[in-house]
C-alpha cells in the first residue's frame, strides 16, 4: 500500500486549459495575418510605384520634332 500513500500526497501537475491554447493559437494566427498583409501592401506599393513611374513620368519630355498631325479636311455639302 505504499504506493496508494504516494499517489495521494502527490498533487497532479497543472495542466494547460484549451482556454489558453485558443488565446495562443488566435495570437499566433493574428501575427501570421499581420506579417501577410504588410507584405502584400509592400508588393502592392512596389508594383504601383514601378506602373505609375513608367506610365507617368515626372519630368515631362521634350519634344524636338515639331511636326502638326494631318488634318482631314471635312467635306461640306
Amino acid at each position: 500500500m505504499p504506493t496508494d500513500l504516494m499517489s495521494a500526497s502527490t498533487q497532479p501537475a497543472p495542466r494547460r486549459s484549451n482556454a489558453r491554447n485558443v488565446n495562443i493559437v488566435a495570437v499566433a494566427l493574428t501575427a501570421a495575418l499581420v506579417t501577410l498583409q504588410l507584405v502584400g501592401l509592400a508588393m502592392l506599393d512596389r508594383s504601383h510605384a514601378h506602373a505609375m513611374h513608367v506610365s507617368f513620368p515626372r519630368e515631362p519630355a521634350i519634344c524636338t520634332e515639331s511636326t502638326e498631325p494631318p488634318v482631314s479636311p471635312i467635306p461640306y455639302d
